[in-house]
């Protein structure tokens, strides 16, 4: 059997896999429900999520929702750790499926999106960097990019470092969103100072963009 008859195999009997399960689990799909999932595996239950946070990446699962997730079911440290390192290795899986397994596959299905042509001439461009200005914008979907960035030739070290880096204030913000909700809900009475400081990184990622535009636009002066 060719290679690539066996990549397309292998590709779609994940894709029924993954399909079938979330079926059977669509009730899950909510925070209350997934941190009940996840905390039902008890001292599992960081590598439950970790599990369920990087197949959720492949799978187009929103990581808003997978973050909200953490912030409630380990706190603002250890769940934004969780997240991130989740968060790091689902994009690199999705990075390579797009590189190694299904390329075409990928790129027909992107292909008429203007906005991803736009991003792979863009990392063709400026490399890294601009990995590091989409993962810090977040108008960008992260699960479709991490596919549209495996058709472009930035090495995967580089995809890897910038993506981590950059994507640490998002995955911060969203777990600190869901601990102020469980702060909150369960009446602590620094819940509103929690809440304040979630807004507040909420707004930060918001702004970022034209922080970063502004600094892209910049031109040193010439003495």
């Amino acid at each position: 059997m060719h290679f690539n008859t066996v990549k397309r195999v292998v590709l779609a009997v994940l894709i029924i896999a993954v399909a079938l399960w979330g079926l059977l689990n669509h009730q899950k799909f909510d925070v209350e429900s997934l941190v009940a999932w996840i905390a039902g595996y008890g001292m599992l239950a960081p590598l439950i999520f970790i599990l369920a946070r990087t197949i959720g990446a492949v799978f187009f699962v929103p990581g808003s929702l997978m973050g909200i997730t953490a912030g409630v079911a380990f706190g603002p440290v250890w769940g934004a750790f969780y997240n991130l390192i989740a968060s790091t290795i689902g994009a690199i899986l999705a990075f390579l499926v797009a590189r190694y397994v299904a390329s075409d596959y990928v790129r027909q299905k992107l292909g008429g999106k203007g906005w991803i042509s736009k991003s792979i001439e863009g990392v063709e461009a400026e490399g890294w960097r601009f990995v590091a200005f989409v993962r810090l914008v977040p108008l960008f979907p992260y699960n479709i990019l991490n596919y549209a960035l495996g058709l472009t030739r930035i090495k995967v070290s580089h995809f890897t470092a910038a993506s981590f880096i950059c994507m640490i204030p998002g995955d911060i913000a969203y777990v600190y969103i869901g601990y102020a909700g469980r702060e909150t809900m369960a009446g602590n009475d620094a819940a509103i100072e929690i809440g304040l400081i979630a807004l507040g990184l909420l707004a930060a990622i918001v702004f970022l963009p034209r922080l970063v535009q502004y600094f892209r636009s910049e031109k040193p002066a010439l003495n």
